[in-house]
């Protein structure tokens, strides 16, 4: 049988070999966005089969899994790792032309040099090897970020986390900059009073701040945020189904938040006021802390009542939604943009209908303060895959600077998922020779070479302004 990834894996011209191989390869990884549990970086954990370390929390592989005609059990429920594996090799070949039939195997030539096509007639080899690998010392956490040359990652935390645990790998001492990410979605659920108060409890009881009005509120999620400033976080992260920019007052933000610490439903204007009061509260505290703002948008999350209820969220059934997301996302940078309080920004978008309104929105609010101050975010989550990198590269190079894009992330929860940054740099220099070969772009492999090698590290590097060492 013919090896599946070769050392020219999705290169498909002359240029792109060369691109890839003397420019992209060399680079480190600098993942400014990832949900790794930093528990395990801490503790630096040791898997004890590839099933813990490959298929929890995993929900791409859980989706593919249940359109396969899996039972629950065996994906997140009682079933043992071995049968899940199992489950999992036996819908691995149904995955061909989906992103997770490279990821699997790119990821397991990367980390075990394993060559072999998983499928159920593989399955127990490739378990018994990859799970003796995992259980040493060379394959823990902290070992499996080194072995991808990994130098900066950005985990994601709510407010209320302690960050007890990053402070330990920094005590500890780890050559690898383990940030957090300040990700304060649940202050936003004005839809759910009974959630949102259970939340603002909890705040309450980290801060030692009474949260009975909104600029209580907004006093104890400002000394959160000095914590994690003081903590390292240069970044926060929103993930919202759109950006909310409803004209409000201050009294009515205030007597809609006291409607909602009392538990009372507020009507849907009301609620859409609360969330674009907050959100320009927030991202004003962004901009004074001098951080970069992320704000993933188009998520229609949580739509299966029966899974919500039986596993929570992030378990697989979100899907792309259709919001209105250009003229509320005008607004919303505008209002910054006028008060002088707009941070370094970073769009992303779920819709890949929304790609080209990304591409010229980043335009509208760049103000020479720094090179791609507003950046269209990489592919995201259902559009990280080889089309949708292309068509974000695509629309980011008509409308924009492709070459001062700060690059791909893993957007993950697994410690194994590093190589799609390598399928990233694989597509991107494909794109790139592609043009050099159709006479688009000139044959010069030094400028060329430059673009390259920025966008997979040095642009990141120069942006979020944390250490790259």
């Amino acid at each position: 049988m013919s090896v599946f990834i070769t050392e020219d894996f999705l290169l498909q011209n002359k240029t792109a070999v060369r691109l890839y191989h003397e420019y992209a390869s060399p680079m480190p990884i600098y993942d400014y966005h990832c949900h790794l549990p930093v528990r395990q970086i801490a503790e630096d954990s040791v898997f004890e089969n590839i099933t813990q370390a490959w298929l929890r929390g995993d929900h791409y592989k859980w989706r593919a899994m249940r359109t396969n005609g899996v039972f629950e059990e065996q994906i997140t429920g009682s079933a043992g790792d071995r049968e899940k594996f199992a489950a999992w090799a036996k819908t691995v070949p149904y995955t061909m032309r989906n992103p997770l039939y490279h990821w699997t195997h790119l990821e397991l030539k990367r980390y075990f040099g394993i060559d072999l096509l998983l499928a159920p007639e593989t399955a127990e080899r490739i378990f018994e090897e990859c799970s003796e690998l995992l259980k040493t010392p060379e394959f823990s956490v902290r070992n499996l970020l080194r072995k991808m040359h990994v130098k900066l990652v950005c985990t994601t935390e709510d407010p209320l986390d302690t960050l007890d645990w990053h402070q330990q790998i920094k005590q500890n001492g780890y050559e690898i900059h383990v940030h957090t990410a300040w990700r304060p979605d649940k202050a936003l659920t004005a839809e759910n009073p009974q959630h949102l108060n259970q939340w603002l409890n909890g705040l309450e009881k980290i801060t030692d701040i009474s949260i009975n009005s909104y600029s209580s509120l907004l006093e104890a999620l400002q000394k959160r945020h000095d914590r994690f400033a003081a903590a390292g976080c240069r970044l926060s992260d929103y993930g919202l189904e759109t950006v909310y920019a409803e004209p409000y007052t201050e009294a009515q933000i205030f007597e809609i938040f006291s409607k909602l610490r009392a538990g009372q439903t507020v009507s849907g204007l009301e609620c859409i006021k609360y969330k674009s009061a907050l959100l320009y509260d927030m991202a004003a505290m962004d901009a004074r802390a001098g951080w970069v703002m992320q704000l993933h948008l188009g998520a229609l999350r949580n739509t299966n009542t029966k899974i919500m209820q039986l596993l929570g969220a992030d378990t697989g059934c979100d899907s792309i939604g259709d919001f209105e997301i250009a003229r509320p996302l005008a607004a919303f940078l505008d209002r910054l943009n006028r008060q002088d309080l707009l941070p370094k920004t970073i769009l992303y978008n779920l819709n890949p209908r929304d790609n080209e309104l990304m591409a010229t929105m980043i335009g509208n609010f760049q103000d020479g303060t720094c090179p791609g101050k507003i950046q269209y975010g990489s592919a995201w989550w259902f559009l990280d895959q080889k089309e949708g990198m292309e068509k974000q590269i695509d629309a980011l190079s008509n409308m924009g600077l492709l070459s001062r894009f700060v690059g791909m992330l893993t957007d993950s929860r697994s410690f194994l998922s590093f190589p799609r940054h390598e399928y990233f740099r694989r597509i991107l220099c494909n794109r790139i020779g592609r043009d050099v070969e159709d006479g688009l772009l000139p044959s010069d492999l030094s400028r060329l070479g430059k673009m390259v090698r920025d966008i997979c590290y040095n642009n990141a590097c120069a942006y979020f302004g944390m250490e790259c060492g």
